[in-house]
């Protein structure tokens, strides 16, 4: 099934073998872990788009820009669509967005240990950069918490909006952790011809 229907199930036989593959979700949903997951068993690099936009010190890097355009025309990648300024550049070539559609309960289960292990921990996410302190929580408006529950429901509008329109990519819809396994050791390693 293409765009401008319904997307796959974790169930449905994927109707090409996957080149450039986009995996979308809202903040926390697990986008990186699937991305690292599809591209393993599809044989083809993983490009982390939090590794290339985030500079020393939670700064932009102004190379941005380019380097996802570098990334989009090579043949062969699986990411992360998100960053609203590549985003329409990595649709253009992508031939299946895979979209994690969490409940907020499901986010949260998540989202929460993954953050307060990593502050914890102290644990070097991009350039250095570590979460920060947990109490931010309460005085940022930002904090990764707080934009994940404000910006929720907006990867499914734009899933809606790849769905309205004519021609590529294929969409696959997976609502778990079962559907993700699922998912992958059936109709994605089928495709793969593993």
């Amino acid at each position: 099934m293409t765009s401008g229907s319904t997307p796959l199930a974790a169930t449905d036989p994927l109707p090409l073998r996957p080149r450039r593959v986009l995996v979308t979700g809202c903040t926390g949903s697990g986008k990186t872990t699937l991305a690292r997951s599809v591209a393993d068993v599809l044989g083809v690099p993983h490009h982390e788009l939090d590794a290339l936009f985030h500079g020393p010190g939670w700064t932009p890097r102004p190379e941005f820009a380019t380097d996802v355009a570098a990334l989009a025309a090579t043949e062969r990648w699986v990411t992360e669509w998100q960053y609203s300024a590549v985003r329409p550049l990595l649709l253009a070539r992508a031939d299946l967005l895979v979209w994690l559609d969490l409940t907020r309960a499901q986010v949260a289960r998540q989202l929460v240990p993954r953050t307060v292990h990593r502050r914890l921990r102290r644990v070097e996410l991009w350039n250095g950069n570590v979460e920060p302190p947990l109490w931010t929580v309460f005085t940022d408006p930002d904090h990764l918490f707080r934009w994940g529950w404000r910006t929720f429901g907006r990867t499914a509008e734009r899933v809606a909006e790849v769905l309205a329109a004519p021609g590529p990519p294929v969409v696959v819809r997976l609502r778990g952790r079962r559907d993700v396994r699922t998912w992958l050791h059936g109709p994605l390693q089928d495709a793969a011809g593993r």
